[in-house]
């Protein structure tokens, strides 16, 4: 059974822009995924990225035009300025972290609604109320964003180093148990042909 490995940021617009085609793909082909949430801006700083913040003024005109037209694409309500953004990506992370641990609900489910609530619906994901609500919707206990605190704590920081170390450099990131990486919510239809064994 093929499995993969997904790389990504709570506050990653891109990683929004994916919705649940990660997860169709990978029920398309049997195949599992291990969702691992990391600091994407202190990955920037150490794999050659810039913070959205330092980019040059030319790189976010483009961001600005790119990001409206992927969301019409996919069809997906889309706030290009949202009000809590950026915000602590650690609560939420350690959420679905702990989410993952505990079994029982829909991941896939819990990280769309959190990306969601910052891209879309102008919830602040650094706020209690708003992952416990994210939590239940996706079928887990919302006494998993206090419980899985320390623990999700520890592998966000290992989240972090495991991507640096699998060549990680940006947010959405999918890597095969083959090795191939594709990086990018543009590049889900490679990776589903690359599962189907045609690339």
């Amino acid at each position: 059974m093929p499995h993969i490995t997904y790389y990504f940021s709570v506050l990653s617009p891109y990683a929004y822009l994916a919705g649940a085609r990660l997860e169709d793909i990978a029920a398309r082909h049997g195949a599992g995924i291990t969702y691992k949430p990391f600091d994407l801006m202190t990955g920037f700083a150490r794999t050659g990225g810039t913070k959205p913040a330092d980019r040059h003024p030319s790189r976010m005109e483009y961001r600005a035009q790119e990001l409206p037209r992927q969301a019409k694409k996919a069809g997906i309500p889309f706030n290009l300025r949202p009000a809590y953004w950026p915000v602590n990506a650690a609560p939420a992370s350690y959420a679905i972290i702990a989410a993952q641990n505990a079994g029982g609900g829909d991941v896939g489910a819990l990280t769309q609604n959190l990306l969601r609530a910052t891209w879309a619906e102008e919830k602040d994901i650094s706020d209690d109320a708003v992952i416990r609500d994210a939590l239940q919707s996706a079928g887990f206990d919302a006494g998993l964003a206090d419980s899985g605190l320390l623990t999700g704590a520890e592998t966000y920081a290992r989240n972090l180093e495991d991507a640096v170390g699998d060549g990680v450099f940006g947010s959405p990131f999918y890597i095969v148990d083959t090795g191939q990486k594709f990086w990018g919510q543009d590049r889900l239809d490679d990776l589903d042909l690359h599962l189907a064994g045609e690339l």
